[in-house]
């Protein structure tokens, strides 16, 4: 009997997150940007490692910037596997010079790179040879010249700004899994145990948590990720260890609530063991909160790895993230190319404001007196 209760108030709180406009409106855009994520070296025009093919001629490019772009063939294999280069992107080692014009003369091609305004610049001899042996003239120009429109524009070192963006949210998705993950593990692991068992366990647990909780968030993200180095996963730990807290605090509260019911004594009286009954009767009956905070700390966890990505101690270059391409480019903001700035930092704001109001979603619909 008490199965298809618990069934029939899943379904209820399903019925009330649909009716909720923003909250599935947010849900669809989430699971949008994890696709981008997954795919995103399929899906960005950029699908070298890191995005970062650099074409110092055309940096700054305002969105949808045309240019004629030369490629040059590399001679060298890449032996990548076809699911490296789907996940992880091709190792690319083609040249590309943006060009104004070209002519062909003598076995050579001859072009005149990418420049502004009304400045010449210094043409480049390129031996036919450096292209396949069995094109033609004709067949070279098509297929290896050919205009190229960078949608967002470029960035300060040539590199294609949406391509940068696309590969930068596999970051922020990262970052927010991690991060919840642990702190799932340690918050639920011990707010159960301080609630269940009080006494001396209680006291080391919640003094634990209130000297954590006193240390500001970015302060002390920044004194963990300094002690383990700077890297990509030096991050995750870092925020991990230091959203938990409000965790174990709403974990610990809940147990507390809960051990009191007739079925806990029940279920001591029937000879249950302690881990069996927190986790088959008391966690079940007490995870609707977390799974509200869960969505609110992967929101703090984008925000907090930009602020770090920002300040230089996150993903270091040249890893695409967020925070960093905000960090390059603040300056131009007075410069009339606010866009650089402007568009990572919509990003941002887009995707913590889904998981916060998915996050309002969920306590609505999860909320029994509602």
């Amino acid at each position: 009997m008490p199965e298809i209760k618990s069934n029939s108030l899943s379904k209820l709180a399903l019925q009330k997150f649909k009716k909720n406009f923003w909250g599935v409106l947010s849900f669809y855009f989430i699971v949008f940007c994890a696709f981008v994520a997954v795919f995103a070296y399929v899906l960005a025009p950029d699908n070298s490692k890191n995005a970062n093919q650099m074409h110092l001629s055309i940096h700054s490019k305002p969105p949808g910037f045309k240019v004629k772009m030369l490629t040059i063939p590399s001679q060298e294999i890449s032996d990548d596997s076809f699911l490296s280069k789907v996940f992880f992107g091709e190792q690319n080692t083609d040249n590309e010079i943006p060009i104004d014009r070209f002519e062909v003369t003598d076995n050579m091609l001859k072009v005149y790179p990418y420049s502004e305004e009304d400045v010449v610049g210094i043409p480049k001899m390129i031996p036919l040879r450096s292209f396949p042996k069995e094109l033609s003239v004709s067949e070279i120009t098509n297929q290896f010249i050919s205009p190229k429109t960078f949608i967002l524009g470029t960035d300060k070192y040539g590199r294609d700004l949406l391509s940068r963006m696309l590969v930068g949210i596999r970051i922020s998705f990262s970052i927010g899994f991690v991060a919840v993950l642990i702190s799932l593990i340690l918050g639920i692991s011990l707010g159960a145990a301080a609630g269940y068992f009080g006494g001396k366990v209680d006291i080391v647990i919640m003094w634990l948590i209130n000297v954590t909780w006193s240390i500001p968030t970015l302060l002390l993200v920044i004194a963990i990720t300094l002690a383990l180095g700077k890297g990509f996963w030096q991050v995750f730990i870092a925020v991990g260890l230091t959203m938990w807290v409000e965790v174990a605090r709403v974990v610990r509260g809940q147990v507390l609530s809960v051990k009191q019911m007739q079925y806990v004594t029940a279920a001591r009286a029937l000879g249950f063991t302690n881990f069996r009954i927190i986790t088959k009767h008391i966690l079940p009956n007490s995870l609707a909160p977390v799974i509200v905070i869960s969505a609110a700390n992967f929101a703090g966890a984008i925000l907090i790895e930009s602020g770090l990505s920002f300040l230089g101690i996150g993903a270091q270059p040249p890893m695409p993230s967020w925070g960093a391409m905000i960090k390059d480019h603040y300056s131009y903001i007075i410069l009339g190319k606010a866009y650089l700035a402007i568009i990572p930092g919509l990003g941002i704001m887009s995707l913590v404001m889904a998981f916060m109001l998915i996050g309002n979603a969920l306590r609505d619909a999860l909320d029994v007196k509602g």
